[in-house]
């Protein structure tokens, strides 16, 4: 099954504009005003999915849809978040504990409300109907949030999800929307929308390319252990498509040190290694011989520039292997600042001939939380979609570890 880009594109600007619609009716409802961050779609394994709620509490409700297109959508609210529009959807309802009825059924209407206008702007595109089942209240733990159906077959089974993260402009109300069409419908809607050979990509080349990308970051992740001697435990890998200029909101505002680094072969592009502050302080400790200052002086700076180089070459001759292909890189530049501050010099470099992205997202995590390390890959769109063309899905087993490195 192939997919078109401009297709993809279209289908997450439904999406995304399905979402501002939401968040207008959240405003209309409680007078909170509310907007939509980013929008993206992507493309996930199982196990990844699960592991990207982590142990959160979430309220919200499940929504199925059937028709010409088919799949459920989740409105998801952290405890708090939904806690203020209960206040002032339902006064006097309960949300202490568990919440009480008069709660649930506030919390059921918003999202009806908020999610049907977000079914019907996909039913005007496709001329045809849709039709929404009534809201299911969910009160649930982690990944327990969204749908049963979701993780039907094996953990390395890749699924389509469209997300849209949404806050409140004055409040602390942070919420997603979740949208898991059926995979067979979902293809078939994109295959059938192909314009062009110029813009097609194979979508089982994608899953196999995002589990490239898990390789790669598994090597990275060797290669901290090697030079650190912490161990390494959690690898999530994600391929999102959003519009380039989305690329910083998707990375956030929270504050990160690392390194960012150009990359030149098939495909080119940019790879970045982000870690919170706790989490350099943590590594940059291990790696040198004294205390390191609180400051990020040359020294520091130096330690960082020193595991980010590590890590490109695992995460990049990853790829070179299953390429077969020769990629470079140049030296890592250290970063310390918001993560879309760092991020938007890359989007104005790369936004002069392209308009999506395909957004490599990994983590890599310790089990005793010692750090964590966000890693982000932004390759040239066409170069991808070249590289996509290629047997890679005959070569991933050749990613070995690489023995010379140290």
């Amino acid at each position: 099954m192939e997919v078109d880009i401009r297709a993809l594109g279209t289908f997450r600007s439904l999406a995304h504009e399905g979402a501002e619609h939401a968040a207008g009716s959240l405003s209309q409802l409680t007078g909170i005003e509310t907007t939509v961050d980013v929008t993206n779609v992507t493309l996930t394994s199982h196990a990844d999915l699960a592991r990207e709620f982590g142990d959160d509490e979430f309220v919200g409700v499940q929504i199925g849809f059937s028709g010409r297109l088919t799949g459920e959508t989740v409105l998801a609210f952290d405890r708090d978040s939904v806690s203020t529009i209960v206040d002032v959807l339902v006064p006097g309802a309960s949300t202490e504990g568990s919440f009480d009825e008069m709660a649930r059924s506030g919390v059921e209407e918003v999202g009806n409300i908020m999610m049907g206008g977000f079914i019907d702007g996909w039913a005007d595109y496709l001329e045809a109907s849709i039709d929404m089942s009534p809201p299911t209240y969910v009160e649930r733990t982690g990944s327990e949030i969204l749908p049963d159906s979701t993780f039907t077959g094996e953990t390395d089974d890749h699924v389509f999800v469209f997300k849209s993260q949404m806050r409140a402009v004055d409040e602390t109300l942070n919420f997603h929307i979740y949208m898991l069409p059926e995979a067979e419908v979902l293809s078939e809607l994109l295959s059938m929308r192909s314009r062009g050979a110029d813009t097609v990509v194979p979508i089982d080349k994608l899953s196999v390319f995002n589990e490239m990308t898990r390789e790669g970051t598994k090597k990275a992740a060797d290669n901290v252990t090697t030079l650190t001697g912490i161990d390494t435990d959690v690898e999530v890998s994600r391929l999102s498509f959003v519009p380039i200029e989305d690329v910083p909101n998707s990375i956030g505002d929270d504050e990160y040190v690392g390194v960012v680094t150009e990359f030149d072969g098939l495909p080119s592009g940019y790879l970045a290694f982000l870690f919170d502050e706790d989490s350099a302080h943590t590594i940059v400790e291990s790696m040198l011989p004294t205390e390191p200052s609180a400051e990020w002086g040359e020294m520091e700076q130096s330690a960082i520039v020193e595991l980010g180089n590590i890590m490109t070459s695992g995460f990049i001759d990853g790829w070179a292997n299953v390429l077969a292909t020769t990629i470079d890189h140049e030296p890592p530049q250290f970063v310390h600042d918001m993560g879309s501050a760092i991020m938007s010099p890359v989007v104005g470099r790369l936004g002069k001939q392209q308009r999506y992205a395909f957004l490599i997202d990994s983590t890599v995590q310790t089990a005793g939380d010692e750090f964590n390390c966000d890693i982000y890959a932004v390759p040239d769109e066409s170069e991808l979609r070249e590289v996509l063309e290629s047997p890679i899905d005959e070569r991933v087993d050749q990613m070995e570890p690489d023995t010379e490195l140290f």
